[in-house]
């Protein structure tokens, strides 16, 4: 096996690589897109209940729990790539503080339990779910929350999808990161 060109970017598993899945095609969020995103988020990481969506190789979960998350679930569907997670969290030592849940989104939601203070998603690009799941996110996260869905530089996030509400949007390269959060009731 060729050595792991995906390393968690900061925080205290810093460098440790992570495992990459044998016969899944992924477009892993790149290192770029990850630093930018945490530097965007800042400490609203710390003691996080985090909810990975379209996990994949599990980057953005592992890198929260890195910088302080407290926990995360992941939600995937492809059993090779769930193996590659489980390595992962174990490789950073992680395991304790995360669930993974094997299952197609939106759909998958159902079987989520709480809330989440951040919501990450990176499905693949043109995905017929993604809108769907983005708006379904929105029962899960919790006020004060933020979703995150990294999505293709051309395409345009809606901006009401649900209860959430586009707050900002930036763009690196071809991959783009949208940020919600939660409409407050009226």
């Amino acid at each position: 096996m060729a050595a792991s060109r995906l390393r968690v970017t900061g925080g205290t598993a810093r460098g440790i690589p992570l495992a990459e899945p044998r016969g899944v095609r992924l477009r892993p969020t790149s290192a770029l897109v990850r630093e930018a995103l945490f530097n965007i988020l800042g400490d609203k990481v710390d003691d996080a209940r985090v909810l990975d969506l379209y996990a994949g190789t599990g980057a953005l979960a592992i890198e929260s729990l890195s910088r302080g998350a407290a926990s995360a679930v992941l939600v995937e569907a492809e059993s090779n790539a769930i193996q590659a997670i489980l390595q992962s969290l174990a490789r950073t030592g992680f395991s304790d503080q995360a669930t993974v849940l094997r299952g197609r989104l939106p759909g998958a939601l159902r079987s989520v339990e709480g809330t989440f203070d951040l919501i990450v998603m990176d499905p693949p690009y043109r995905d017929e779910t993604a809108e769907a799941t983005l708006t379904e996110a929105g029962s899960v996260l919790a006020e004060g929350g933020t979703v995150v869905y990294e999505h293709g530089s051309r395409y345009n996030p809606p901006e009401r999808p649900g209860t959430l509400y586009l707050v900002d949007r930036r763009v690196y390269g071809d991959s783009a990161l949208a940020l919600y959060a939660k409409q407050e009731r009226e």
